[in-house]
């Protein structure tokens, strides 16, 4: 009967029963269900938040402190959204906080580990994010190939206005529907495929602008032009 009682209380409000228990341990302090909960979303946490922020060099340490505020608020959870809605939604809400920080301090400074978009090509003409940004790939020169992808598309991505970047983010990497994206983000269902439409566009504008500088011919030498070419032939009559 117990059992059917939180399955039920569950479906009542939109969390599924193994969410359910995992929150109800979480909220009597189980170190095992917290162990679980950091081994299940630590990586796509981890992910979501290094393409959300202006330094992915910050990601760790902030995917650190999304679990302590989890841990700490997790009483305040009453299943009004998905487990992994909540996580998100607080993940999203440390990156935005990070982000302002940065604009007042960390832009300022200057890291010789700083990276740099990369200069090498890419198709860009489809946005399998979640597909190209995976590296499931064996061979070495294939990783090397998709890591050299990977970076022309996370340098893309970064220079997305923040508002598209991270409906992109969730909807082509993290593969949240429409609606978990509007609740996570507490916005208009329009407003998230609007978004969607208009990020996709401007990373597909970035990609294909990269592609054509990678692909732009070198400039002619001096000694190859038509008129040294002319020159030498008639020399070489006389």
């Amino acid at each position: 009967m117990a059992g059917m009682a939180v399955g039920d209380l569950a479906s009542a409000i939109g969390i599924t029963t193994e969410d359910a228990s995992l929150v109800a341990d979480l909220k009597a302090g189980s170190e095992d269900a917290f162990a679980l909960l950091i081994a299940q979303y630590s990586q796509p946490l981890y992910s979501l938040i290094s393409r959300s922020i202006n330094d992915p060099a910050d990601a760790a340490d902030l995917t650190q402190e999304v679990f302590i505020k989890v841990f700490r608020s997790i009483r305040g959870f009453h299943g009004d959204a998905s487990l992994r809605t909540w996580l998100y939604r607080i993940a999203l809400r440390e990156a935005s906080n990070q982000r302002r920080w940065w604009c007042r301090h960390k832009r300022q400074e200057i890291s010789i580990d700083a990276t740099y978009d990369s200069d090498s090509g890419s198709e860009g003409e489809t946005l399998c994010l979640g597909a190209t940004l995976a590296d499931t790939h064996d061979s070495p020169f294939d990783r090397a190939a998709q890591s050299e992808t990977r970076e022309v598309i996370e340098a893309s991505l970064r220079k997305l206005p923040e508002d598209y970047r991270i409906v992109v983010v969730l909807r082509e990497i993290e593969g949240f529907a429409y609606e978990e994206i509007a609740e996570i983000l507490d916005i208009q269902l329009g407003t998230v495929k609007s978004r969607l439409t208009r990020g996709r566009s401007a990373l597909r504008a970035l990609l294909l602008e990269q592609k054509a500088l990678t692909r732009k011919p070198p400039l002619s030498h001096p000694s190859a032009s038509p008129l040294s070419l002319s020159a030498s032939k008639g020399a070489a009559t006389r």
